[in-house]
């Protein structure tokens, strides 16, 4: 009697599923096909990412050999050509790159260039402090107070960030060089609350407070 009621169970089961899969099979097998086509839609972003990724190494490896043969038009362009392609790793590199071998010295234009990454790229908060930080030292010689203040705001209010200290020291020493000391003293004050700096950021702020002391 048990068998015979397990028997029926298990017909009466199998018949509601191929009930279920007759009337839904349609949706089943839409929803099956949505499935795999996303699935390989993935695989093919990822495979093209990485694709893109390489060739952005190899072809800011190729800037590095230009400049390195002398041919800096070339590289010039290549680097430019990677900052454009808005991937935060290689196009940050290739503007880096660009400022400490002196391959532009149109202000304006370097200083366009930085604008373009931070307004198209998502970095780690970090590498987003570094860009505002060199972006403003860029301009320091260019900004009047006003705008050099403005340009370091996220990062004077930021507690947080390592850059912090480096933005006080560049506004100490854009106002000592204007000879504005007791603004500058103030900013070079400022260095010795921020605790577990590396030491050459406290040495800098003392010899700088040294020599405003001995004028």
């Amino acid at each position: 009697m048990t068998e015979n009621f397990e028997v029926q169970y298990d017909i009466t089961k199998k018949s509601k599923f191929k009930k279920f899969y007759e009337s839904n099979k349609v949706l089943i097998y839409s929803f099956t096909s949505i499935i795999l086509i996303l699935f390989i839609i993935f695989n093919l972003y990822l495979d093209n990412k990485e694709k893109k990724k390489i060739s952005l190494s190899e072809n800011y490896v190729e800037a590095k050999i230009y400049l390195e043969s002398g041919n800096k038009d070339e590289a010039i362009k290549i680097l430019k050509d990677i900052i454009f392609t808005n991937d935060p790793t290689y196009s940050s590199l290739s503007l880096f790159l660009l400022v400490n071998q002196n391959l532009i010295n149109e202000n304006k234009e370097l200083s366009d260039l930085f604008e373009h990454l931070l307004n198209n790229n998502t970095f780690t908060d970090e590498m987003r402090n570094l860009l505002i930080y060199k972006k403003a030292l860029l301009n320091s010689d260019l900004f009047d107070e006003s705008e050099l203040l403005e340009s370091l705001k996220p990062l004077l209010t930021n507690d947080e960030t390592v850059w912090k200290a480096h933005a006080l020291l560049l506004l100490g020493d854009y106002f000592m060089s204007k000879g504005e000391n007791i603004k500058a003293i103030e900013f070079y004050q400022k260095i010795f609350d921020i605790k577990n700096l590396h030491a050459d950021l406290y040495n800098h702020a003392r010899v700088q407070l040294t020599i405003i002391s001995n004028e």
